[in-house]
């Protein structure tokens, strides 16, 4: 359905106006026509009025003219010219009509020609009246005066057919009236109807126009389109409303290659991260450094597409270049490449410059060629450097046999990998230089501990089996003997401190709670010595890392030799308090020692040097209360856990 144009070319409001104009107009109109036709029924009525008083003044006057015949002398001639006169104002009246009161003769020629000819009769009629013979009981005046009657009745029928007329026109025109409040009312219905159909063409059609086409839009059709029927605002709206849908139109249709376009680039990233985290990962584990470093490799030939990768190894002291893991390369060229210096090929420059390359090597002629990887039929390598912190480690390459462009993203993925490789290299380095000071550590301890004990003891052998030649060489049977016996003495107690070592050496711990450890080491050492032992705890703290408990561990075994060695004890007590910070303590019934003798030297000596070595080593300290013939307690103090890191990563 088209709208039909109304008032084309002119604004929204423009047209409103102009229908609200044209609208009052017409009722205006319509209110004007009722007017005047009341304002003519109103004169009308004047009219019968004046003419019914026009009526009863010509009775009057002939009334008053009987009077006058039977009383010449009183007042009735005078009143009669009176109303005389008055009846020809009247009739001039009507003739001209008074709008003020209002007072109009009907505009009819038959209404105006009887009011001619009634005129016409009085102006007859008068001079006969005037010329009447006032003489009571004349003949002639009687005459004249039925004459006059007669004519007079003529002039009131002449009245009365005027004011039948009048009243005629007038029901006329209340007929008119009446048509006109019908149509009036016909009028305003119709103009109702005629304005709530403008209205509807005008504002509700193009809005709901406008909704429809929103609401497809809200649908994603965006094909919609809006006829633009006219030119004003809503014809404004509906040519924006194109506008919009056609560029909304444009956008979604390249919003789709965008979103595709972004979905790959997710993509591609989601890979990118799912191998960062998986070499991230792979490096983390505790597996030997060329695993993860084929690994390494294996997993950027499969997110690049590369054909052979490998990872170069740099001596910083000879400026040497070292293959260390490769994939994919021929074994004739992996030869060529086992060693190289700074500076050399592309591998070297990138050594010499620490910065990453990329190059992509055209196909050419056997002769031009410069580099080993295009005789292999590679076309672009790339190398990128292995760093730790602000140090070149090494260098790791991905061979591709046809030209490949690395984008920003994976230029920089492959750096940032670079670096977690290094971190897992050095990390692999410290961890054995950890190991080696470790092994070294206990292999300083193992020694100490067989030189203060068995060496000690195969010395005192020593000299005993050299006592022993001199007895039997001077075949002193009875010294001889007493020797032999101090040197299977002797041997009993070396084996006694290597079985002591083995399981001092032997000692791992295997539980977060120290206590079960404690529990496990003083029932074999009463299992071992037959000494009663008892041990208690008290208090909660934070568990104590597994390599601060291995420390306690041999420094509480230690103390326990001692008791075994030197104390002569019958019953050991071992306690564990924790209140935030952990002390133990290890307390025996046996002889005791002079602590000022202490420095003296002798076994009982190397064995608390040692118990302060390791407690040094834990981060604690460690105590000795004895004195001779009352027992020994020695008291073990640590800090709180993160205390003990602390000092001991110092």
């Amino acid at each position: 359905m088209t709208m039909p144009a109304l008032l084309p070319g002119r604004t929204l409001s423009v047209k409103l106006v102009c229908v609200a104009i044209a609208f009052c107009a017409v009722a205006l109109g319509g209110i004007g026509f009722t007017l005047f036709e009341s304002w003519k029924l109103e004169g009308g009525a004047a009219v019968i009025n004046d003419l019914g008083s026009e009526r009863m003044r010509t009775y009057h006057i002939g009334y008053l003219l009987a009077e006058s015949l039977r009383d010449p002398t009183g007042s009735a001639r005078g009143d009669m010219h009176t109303e005389m006169t008055r009846l020809e104002e009247v009739l001039d009246l009507l003739q001209r009509g008074d709008p003020a009161r209002p007072l109009v003769l009907p505009r009819d020629p038959v209404i105006a020609q009887e009011l001619n000819a009634v005129r016409a009769q009085w102006l007859a009629l008068k001079p006969q009246i005037v010329r009447v013979p006032f003489e009571s009981g004349s003949p002639q005046a009687d005459a004249s005066l039925r004459t006059l009657r007669t004519q007079l009745e003529d002039l009131v029928a002449r009245i009365d057919r005027l004011v039948r007329l009048v009243e005629r026109n007038n029901a006329r025109n209340l007929e008119v009236l009446r048509y006109l409040q019908f149509g009036l009312i016909a009028l305003a219905l119709a103009g109702t109807v005629a304005l709530i159909y403008l209205m509807y063409m005008l504002v509700v059609r193009p809005v709901e126009k406008l909704s429809d086409g929103i609401l497809r839009i809200a649908d994603r059709d965006f094909n919609v389109r809006l006829a633009v029927e006219t030119k004003d605002e809503f014809g404004e709206l509906a040519a924006g409303f194109n506008r919009m849908a056609q560029e909304l139109q444009q956008v979604y249709r390249t919003l789709e290659d965008r979103v595709t376009e972004k979905t790959r680039d997710l993509e591609q990233k989601n890979r990118e991260l799912g191998t960062l985290y998986d070499i991230a990962t792979l490096l983390n584990r505790a597996s030997p450094i060329e695993h993860a470093c084929r690994h390494f490799v294996k997993k950027l030939q499969a997110l690049l597409g590369a054909q052979a990768g490998a990872v170069r190894l740099i001596d910083a002291s000879s400026r040497q270049i070292h293959l260390y893991v490769q994939e994919g390369l021929a074994q004739d060229f992996a030869r060529s490449e086992r060693c190289m210096s700074f500076g050399e090929c592309l591998c070297g420059e990138a050594a010499e410059s620490s910065k990453s390359i990329i190059e992509n090597l055209a196909a050419v002629d056997e002769e031009n060629i410069v580099f080993g990887c295009q005789r292999e039929g590679f076309r672009t390598v790339t190398i990128f450097p292995i760093r730790f912190r602000n140090e070149l480690l090494g260098l790791f390459n991905l061979y591709f046999s046809r030209e490949r462009t690395i984008t920003k993203a994976e230029r920089q993925m492959l750096e940032a990998l670079g670096r977690h490789l290094g971190v897992a290299i050095e990390n692999h380095r410290l961890i054995d230089r950890v190991k080696e000071i470790a092994i070294a550590e206990e292999r300083n301890l193992l020694a100490q501990e067989l030189h203060d004990s068995i060496a000690q003891s195969l010395a005192f052998l020593n000299i005993e089996a050299q006592l022993l030649a001199d007895a039997l060489k001077h075949e002193d049977i009875q010294e001889a003997r007493g020797l032999l016996g101090e040197i299977r003495k002797g041997i009993a107690k070396s084996y006694d401190n290597v079985r002591e070592l083995l399981v001092y050496f032997r000692t791992r711990v295997k539980h977060e709670d120290i206590a079960l450890t404690l529990r496990q080491t003083l029932e074999r050492f009463e299992l071992e010595t037959g000494i009663r032992t008892r041990f208690s705890e008290s208090g909660s703290a934070v568990p104590l890392p597994l390599d601060i408990q291995l420390q306690v561990v041999h420094i509480l075994q230690e103390a326990l030799s001692n008791v075994r060695k030197h104390a002569n004890a019958t019953a050991v007590d071992v306690s564990m308090r924790r209140n935030g910070a952990y002390e133990f303590t290890v307390s025996d019934d046996g002889s005791g020692f002079d602590p000022q003798k202490v420095d003296g030297g002798g076994e009982r000596h190397i064995g608390l040097r040692i118990m302060r070595e390791r407690a040094q080593r834990a981060g604690g300290d460690v105590a000795i209360d004895t004195a001779p013939g009352r027992g020994t307690r020695v008291r073990l103090s640590l800090p709180l856990p993160h205390a003990v890191l602390e000092v001991a990563s110092a």
